[in-house]
């Protein structure tokens, strides 16, 4: 690699890191291209020699908060011997845990919308859609008959619901619940989801 692209690589990843730290405290409207090229050491407009645009920023970043959020599953799903349902619920737990440590960056990958008539990249929906197999495997194993559609719709109803409490438990209002208290209900719920969805089986 030459002194040139080894400098503009050191660049761009100084570019990431610092975006990440800014959006850590104020989200998406935190992230000013004037003073990520401040902090960089760079002219404002070379922001854009690094990366495409701002799309591509944001999503480098949420590249970073996804990796960090499947070590976390990973790290969940690993803590000893467990059922599945078991590993549903720490699954579970362990994403509430992670939002409300890393509640801006976690926030911006759902908030995040690309200008108007430009597509996600492929990349990026690749990163997104392959954390869906830490939900995806432990159905499996409790569903051994049911298609890989059939279980791409439970797990993905199983993320809205769990999703759909963690946002509203940590939204800053009159609605914010304690984490503590937040973490046992998903926890009961999510078990409660689950023996719901293998009662059929059993009565069968």
């Amino acid at each position: 690699m030459s002194k040139a692209l080894e400098r503009r690589a050191k660049l761009r990843e100084s570019l990431i890191q610092t975006a990440e730290k800014s959006m850590s405290v104020g989200g998406l409207t935190g992230l000013k291209t004037r003073e990520l090229a401040r902090e960089i050491g760079v002219a404002n407009g070379a922001v854009y020699n690094l990366v495409d645009d701002m799309d591509e920023l944001i999503l480098r970043v949420g590249s970073r908060t996804l990796a960090r959020l499947d070590a976390s599953l990973t790290a969940a799903e690993s803590n000893g011997p467990a059922l599945p349902q078991e590993t549903l619920v720490r699954i579970a737990v362990a994403y509430c845990d992670f939002a409300a440590e890393n509640l801006e960056l976690w926030r911006a990958l759902f908030e995040h919308r690309m200008a108007p008539g430009k597509p996600v990249p492929e990349w990026a929906i690749s990163e997104q859609m392959n954390l869906f197999r830490h939900i995806y495997q432990p159905l499996a194993d409790l569903f051994p008959e049911r298609t890989p559609a059939e279980l791409g719709v439970t797990a993905r109803s199983l993320f809205s619901a769990v999703h759909g409490m963690v946002l509203l438990g940590l939204e800053q209002k009159l609605i914010a619940v304690p984490v503590d208290a937040l973490r046992k209900e998903i926890a009961v719920i999510v078990g409660a989801m689950v023996d719901g969805l293998t009662e059929p089986s059993k009565t069968k």
